[in-house]
């Protein structure tokens, strides 16, 4: 660790558990703590708080502080509602302020983005997407997200991208509904881990290996890796999360679907012989979506720094 380097914080929330972190990167983690995030975000929020508090007791103030948020999110600087989450799945969150609850006072230098959007970034600097400017990270748990990246920053427009409500082409046979509140058979309705769950009455790491259930979510998650291909042109594609970890395996079924689904269109061979090379695991593995929180915090440093290191007329 070089002494300039900054010290971080960063906290990456989660539908189902925060990770609350101090550090200056992979190397070097100096604290880490993950709570449940429960469905009053007021307690959750008020917990966060008291550990940042405590750390910066112990170790100083952050530098900068990094928040990595399930979604969806306002991210519209200026407007009323940035820095809350808005129409999420998850009960009780809709409309929660969580940038103003976290960041307010605390430090000057914040980096607010979605969880995804905060893991992606994370495997840019540090991990599998080291000296790509285009890719995708694709997250596979309580939810379906994708972090986009093209020409190295994350694509945010009207909103933030949410590819994991995209609805794809079902199997032939297979009519089950789907879960998501909003549009049932989206891949997120089909292929997250509540959704294998809830159609095999089983959490997916207790799922034998050749259960129907695993081809039917490979479909779907090979389905919304055909739409980023051909909508984005990504370098790599990145895919991790819970259910990926506890089923690795589910991996190899993923590559295989995609290629047969493209079925040789584009004639590129790192969609072809190349696909092991292409749709691989996160490099930082399960820290990818904490690392996001101090990969926001990072970039809001060096942003605020590199803005105060130029000329007056620049």
């Amino acid at each position: 660790m070089k002494r300039d380097e900054p010290v971080l914080a960063g906290v990456e929330l989660g539908g189902t558990k925060c990770v609350c972190l101090m550090g200056t990167g992979p190397g070097d983690i100096r604290e880490q703590t993950t709570l449940a995030t429960g469905t009053d975000p007021q307690a959750t929020l008020e917990r966060i708080d008291r550990i940042l508090k405590g750390w910066q007791d112990v170790h100083g103030p952050a530098q900068a502080l990094g928040i990595a948020s399930f979604g969806p999110l306002n991210l519209t600087r200026g407007s009323p509602g940035y820095g809350c989450i808005t129409s999420t799945v998850k009960p009780g969150w809709s409309q929660t302020d969580v940038l103003g609850r976290l960041a307010g006072g605390r430090v000057a230098r914040v980096g607010f983005d979605t969880d995804v959007n905060g893991a992606a970034l994370a495997e840019q600097r540090w991990g599998a997407a080291r000296g790509l400017g285009d890719f995708a990270y694709v997250t596979v748990g309580t939810g379906v997200g994708v972090g986009l990246v093209v020409r190295a920053r994350p694509v945010v427009g009207l909103h933030h991208t949410e590819l994991g409500h995209i609805r794809v082409a079902r199997l032939p046979g297979d009519d089950w509904p789907g879960i998501c509140r909003y549009h049932l058979d989206c891949v997120e309705g089909l292929a997250s881990g509540p959704a294998i769950a809830a159609r095999t009455g089983l959490p997916p790491a207790q799922i034998p290996s050749d259960s129907p259930a695993w081809d039917l979510a490979a479909h779907a998650l090979a389905q919304l890796l055909h739409t980023v291909v051909l909508a984005t042109a990504p370098r790599r594609i990145l895919v991790g999360g819970g259910v990926m970890e506890a089923r690795p395996e589910l991996l190899s079924r993923i590559r295989t679907r995609l290629r047969a689904s493209l079925n040789g269109y584009l004639g590129l061979d790192e969609v072809t012989e190349g696909i092991d090379r292409y749709v691989v695991p996160p490099g930082l593995g399960p820290q990818a979506g904490p690392l996001g929180a101090l990969a926001l915090a990072a970039d809001a440093w060096s942003s605020a720094d590199s803005q105060q290191r130029k000329p007056p007329d620049a």
